[in-house]
């Protein structure tokens, strides 16, 4: 079971070892048949021999086509990886909520839509971009708790249904348990949605502001307060997570039969 992590920090590591990894993916199937092809190219201008200045002409054809394919598949292996370790990089940053500063990280999950009006904002207004950029971040978070509690909700009830054909002498401890983490799931779930909606309508709110050019002081003290439950509401969920997890190791040393019974 993973230890929880309330904060976690881009590192120029991090930023360093993004942009290796994305260069390396476009560079690899142009670097890869270039020596060969160079040295097998080199070899055919220096040949005298007909016969021989053919095979090594054949060879420089077919060291660019296997070193072009073999650096796409590197390449493809390279992409992979990336989109793996970002996964994790983004897993570790929405534990205490996705803030402003880190949405870079998180482009790929805004909306067509909402990418527009980014840079429409950031090429007009930076007050107002970065406004507009707490208020998605508030999204992308409240976004991910949502499809976070669904799992765990599921998680929950599959457990309740197993509890009910039982055959533990007492699991009234636990499946009391079980219903308290479902009730606090069930309301983290509804204060994150909530958060959604409000985050859409602070988005709405900025946009118009700022076709319209007027003050948006209102809009800004509340995204402070949408701010603060960003971080909030991540770390409760993660909290209930790990009472969850938790509970179910001690129940399954104390009722192992709970988990056996299928």
């Amino acid at each position: 079971m993973n230890d929880l992590e309330p904060v976690y920090e881009i590192t120029r590591a991090d930023i360093r070892k993004d942009k290796l990894l994305k260069t390396g993916a476009w560079a690899l199937p142009i670097t890869v048949p270039v020596i060969p092809t160079a040295i097998f190219f080199v070899l055919f201008l220096i040949s005298t021999v007909t016969p021989t200045a053919a095979v090594w002409l054949f060879m420089t054809f077919a060291s660019l086509v296997g070193g072009f394919v073999l650096g796409l598949a590197l390449s493809g292996g390279l992409m992979v990886y990336r989109s793996r370790w970002l996964t994790k990089v983004r897993e570790r940053l929405a534990v205490d909520g996705i803030r402003a500063e880190e949405l870079d990280w998180f482009i790929h999950e805004l909306t067509p839509g909402e990418r527009q009006s980014l840079r429409e904002l950031e090429s007009r207004n930076l007050l107002m971009a970065d406004a507009f950029r707490d208020s998605v971040a508030a999204r992308l978070t409240a976004t991910r708790i949502v499809r976070s509690a669904k799992k765990e909700l599921q998680l929950n009830q599959r457990q309740q249904s197993k509890l009910k054909y039982s055959k533990a002498a007492d699991t009234s401890s636990f499946r009391a348990d079980l219903e308290r983490d479902f009730k606090k799931l069930k309301g983290i779930m509804t204060e994150a949605e909530q958060m959604k909606i409000e985050a859409e309508k602070r988005m709405h709110q900025i946009e118009t502001a700022a076709r319209h050019g007027s003050n948006f002081s209102d809009t800004e003290m509340a995204l402070k307060k949408l701010s603060a439950r960003t971080t909030d509401l991540p770390l409760a969920l993660e909290s209930a997570r790990m009472e969850a997890e938790i509970r179910k190791e001690l129940e399954e040393g104390e009722h192992p039969q709970v988990e056996r019974k299928k």
